[in-house]
């Protein structure tokens, strides 16, 4: 299956966002600047500037942050040159703003930081700490948006289910690093093989799930064959017994929530590890 050019354009919308947002802010602390020369020196506007600062920070990131403290100060030491005769000596604007300067980054820095605590958070709590792909939970949550998509649009979808049989023996005879090495190379060969429009996870324990947009019965079966063969390889590769019993659901009538998916595609699953294990069953839904 061929790879999209989807995250690609999401970074390229997400570079536009920062920089309509820098420019924003730019404009706004530029205003403020006007605001303070022509209400003179008697109005102090130091915390106007904080809210730009700090939506910029937020939303664009450090360096947006760092760039609109330093046109916040510059907008600051411009209105007061303006007005330098209220001053006793020259010197005072250009001491006032490079303190000034010094709070804005401050708090840019503390609130990047902040910013990037809780974005590190949120994704630990969506991604299996071993294999770096989704978990139960975040495959749910991407599973129900899909799924409500191909309702919408009429489409079919497909899931792919994965049990590593012969598991429990690697971990038993080689010891749980050996395990977790075995369980991150499914995981490495799962994304290679794998479109950018899939949504693969880590289901628990030693099971895989993979999200099939818009695949119908003859190209699920024929990719998961193909990953199958792929995954055999790697295992061979790492001296491994273990093997892979696939179950692979396809329905072209849509179940009412994605948990009747995932029991449908365990119990396909179930079968081929009861016919015998390392075996490939699928079923159809119409």
């Amino acid at each position: 299956m061929t790879k999209n050019n989807i995250p690609g354009k999401r970074r390229e919308l997400a570079i536009y966002f920062k920089t309509g947002i820098t420019i924003t802010g730019i404009f706004f602390v530029a205003l403020i600047g006007v605001v303070r020369y022509l209400t003179g020196p008697e109005w102090a506007l130091s915390l106007v500037y904080f809210f730009p600062i700090c939506i910029v920070t937020w939303l664009a990131g450090r360096g947006a942050g760092i760039i609109i403290s330093f046109v916040s100060a510059l907008s600051w030491l411009m209105a007061d040159l303006l007005m330098i005769d209220v001053f006793l000596t020259p010197w005072v604007p250009y001491l006032n703003e490079t303190f000034r300067l010094i709070v804005f980054l401050v708090m840019v820095l503390l609130l990047s930081e902040l910013n990037r605590n809780l974005e590190t958070q949120k994704r630990l709590a969506r991604t299996d700490d071993l294999t770096e792909i989704a978990n139960r939970r975040a495959f749910y949550e991407l599973a129900r948006m899909e799924l409500n998509r191909a309702r919408r649009f009429k489409r079919c979808l497909s899931l792919a289910y994965l049990d590593l049989d012969n598991f429990k023996a690697v971990n038993d005879l080689f010891g749980h690093s050996k395990g977790d090495q075995v369980l991150r190379s499914v995981a490495d060969t799962i994304k290679d093989n794998t479109r950018n429009t899939d949504i693969i996870a880590r289901m628990g324990g030693d099971e895989f799930a993979i999200l099939l947009p818009e695949t119908d019965m003859d190209p699920a079966f024929s990719f998961t064959r193909k990953l199958a063969a792929q995954l055999i390889d790697a295992m061979q590769t790492k001296e491994s017994p273990v093997t892979f019993s696939i179950g692979i659901v396809t329905f072209q009538e849509l179940p009412p929530d994605i948990d009747e998916i995932i029991k449908q595609a365990d119990s396909v699953m179930y079968a081929a590890k009861q016919d015998g294990k390392n075996l490939i069953r699928q079923k159809v839904f119409n």
